[in-house]
């Protein structure tokens, strides 16, 4: 498997497009914390990010690749039902040379709550 970032936003305060909460922690940590208690398939680095810029979708993460890879923004998480679905599409995404999963083998929120597909950079 490629080496994969799998970025989660910590300041999110949304979880799955709700209102945003004042709980500490916030709904984003929490997802991080949720993620960090899970075994990560080999060669996915967890990375906590401030800010992803999807405020209005969180809970968000984004997934990259390097520079010869696809690479994906998805909100309206959350860090209570999600998890197993998350691990599930980053072992999924890291079993690809290019980042492009074929849309069945996604799994449920990776499809309806993608945020953004960035093309790589070379």
């Amino acid at each position: 498997m490629a080496n994969v970032t799998l970025s989660v936003c910590t300041t999110c305060r949304r979880t799955a497009g709700g209102a945003p909460c004042e709980e500490e922690p916030r709904p984003g940590a929490r997802m991080l914390a949720a993620l960090e208690a899970h075994a990560l398939p080999e060669g996915v680095t967890l990375r906590p990010v401030e800010c992803l810029s999807a405020c209005s979708r969180g809970c968000s993460i984004a997934l990259s690749g390097g520079a010869r890879r696809w690479s994906y923004v998805y909100g309206d998480l959350d860090p209570d039902a999600h998890v197993d679905a998350i691990l599930t599409g980053v072992t999924a995404y890291a079993a690809t040379s290019d980042g492009l999963v074929p849309w069945r083998a996604r799994p449920e929120v990776f499809r309806k709550q993608s945020v953004a597909r960035i093309p790589p950079q070379e």
